[in-house]
């Protein structure tokens, strides 16, 4: 039996969560992922060798590796001291060597996976650096994906420079190819949204014959998605690239323990509300189920049931 092409979109810690759990799965994968980071190892590394950031691929990378505990320590691995190598990963490195070597940052990713044994296939969305740029909902424009949360302003909208980025041809292939596509979870406007802005990735996903499924943050984000509800999530998203982007959206409708929403009201960050009315508004499917984990005092979602959910849609 032909196993299930599930391409899965996004950035950040969100994104690595669900590949661990989709990976226990008999299922192909391929990790279409941001280069907008420009913060921290990723953003110096950007600057200084003119590369994509390496940081979120690096961690998809890892997520989906099948070596032994020590290999992926020492790809996480960040130097806390030595003159230019403090606060670099050396799976950055690695990244940027590998790069290097393949005169090709995709090509690079491509021959680092092999190292690492990855279950599937990781592809950065575009093979160049992009910048992410805001505009607030005062008129203001804020240039770079680390200091869009920290100017403390509403969001009307996010867009990508140069304009003319192309996508990767093996990602609009794998679109192309897939039986489900999976959007989310991650940092709404710096991780999900930054991947449909490179042309013809948001058409190819629209034209897909998939199921498309958005998985919708499980607690706000400072300066990103303050007070934001589960429908003002998906609005965001279809405001940026239009209707046929999504058919069904996962939430989570869990009660969290008030220990932990106090631990995050001291970060600023809120849980996300099931506005359930709202939601059933929407020409969606909306799956609502309890999903979380606690890990090491923090909330995630929990890997392999949220796989379970995803293949059941199959």
């Amino acid at each position: 039996m032909k196993k299930a092409n599930i391409v899965v979109i996004g950035g950040g810690t969100g994104l690595s969560a669900i590949l661990r759990g989709l990976k226990t799965f008999p299922v192909d994968i391929t990790a279409i992922v941001t280069v907008a980071d420009d913060g921290g190892s990723s953003g110096r590394l950007r600057k200084e060798l003119n590369i994509p950031p390496p940081g979120d691929v690096r961690n998809v990378l890892v997520a989906l590796s099948e070596v032994e505990p020590l290999i992926e320590e020492l790809f996480q691995h960040r130097f806390e001291n030595g003159l230019g190598l403090s606060g670099h990963s050396l799976g950055n490195l690695l990244l940027a060597g590998m790069t290097s070597i393949t005169g090709d940052f995709a090509k690079g990713v491509h021959e680092l996976s092999r190292v690492l044994n990855v279950r599937g296939k990781v592809l950065p969305a575009a093979n160049q650096s992009i910048v992410l740029k805001a505009e607030m909902c005062d008129g203001s424009i804020v240039v770079g994906e680390s200091k869009i949360p920290k100017v403390g302003k509403k969001i009307k909208r996010v867009f990508l420079t140069p304009e003319n980025v192309q996508p990767l041809q093996e990602t609009l292939h794998a679109i192309r190819k897939a039986d489900l596509i999976v959007i989310g979870p991650g940092s709404l406007y710096t991780s999900v949204i930054p991947n449909l802005l490179v042309p013809g990735i948001a058409d190819e996903v629209k034209k897909a014959q998939a199921r498309k499924v958005y998985i919708c943050n499980v607690m706000t984000q400072p300066g990103e998605t303050d007070n934001y509800t589960a429908s003002d999530h998906v609005h965001s998203l279809v405001s940026h690239v239009g209707a046929g982007i999504i058919d069904t959206m996962i939430v989570n409708n869990q009660e969290i323990d008030k220990q932990y929403l106090e631990k995050y009201e001291k970060e600023g960050a809120k849980d996300v509300l099931f506005d359930k009315i709202e939601l059933q508004k929407l020409p969606y499917q909306i799956v609502a189920d309890q999903l979380l984990i606690y890990r090491e005092n923090y909330l995630r979602h929990d890997a392999i049931k949220l796989s379970q959910l995803l293949l059941s849609l199959l």
